[in-house]
């Protein structure tokens, strides 16, 4: 049995491949967000509320960097996978790593595909299959959920 525990750990902590380990959690509790973040940016990552479009300070950014999560500094996109989906949010075509998980959103009477920081567990956006090649994806992202780091 001791020779197939290694195994059977690199399944359990494994994620999308055998390269990638899963980030390890690390949610603080809701005071600590309520002290840290914007009022907009408390809304949008802990209770999963929506910026208006074209309000938000990230969505016309043409600068070369790496976006982060407000709440917990988790490098999620690069800046080469940004693109102008005409949306009013920032759009990615994928994320960094495994640093982004998706689950199923079913609010406002529709089922979208919600993601959200795989450290932290903020809300960030959804993502859509009608995003550029080569992924067809669009991770339509709130602007008050990143930060950004120059390059």
């Amino acid at each position: 049995m001791k020779k197939l525990l290694p195994f059977f750990t690199l399944l359990v902590f494994s994620s999308t491949s055998w390269s990638q380990t899963r980030v390890q959690k690390d949610v603080k509790p809701d005071s600590y967000y309520k002290q840290k973040l914007t009022d907009e940016q408390y809304r949008v990552t802990r209770q999963h509320d929506t910026e208006r479009a074209f309000a938000g300070k990230y969505w016309d950014n043409k600068s070369t960097g790496v976006y982060t999560c407000i709440c917990c500094d988790l490098d999620l996109f690069e800046s080469n996978t940004k693109f102008n989906s005409g949306t009013g949010w920032p759009s990615y075509s994928t994320y960094i790593g495994n640093h982004v998980e998706k689950s199923t959103d079913r609010s406002f009477g529709m089922m979208r595909d919600e993601v959200h920081c795989a450290r932290c567990n903020a809300h960030l956006g959804h993502v859509f299959d009608d995003g550029p090649n080569p992924t067809g994806l669009r991770y339509c992202i709130n602007s008050a959920s990143l930060n950004f780091k120059l390059k």
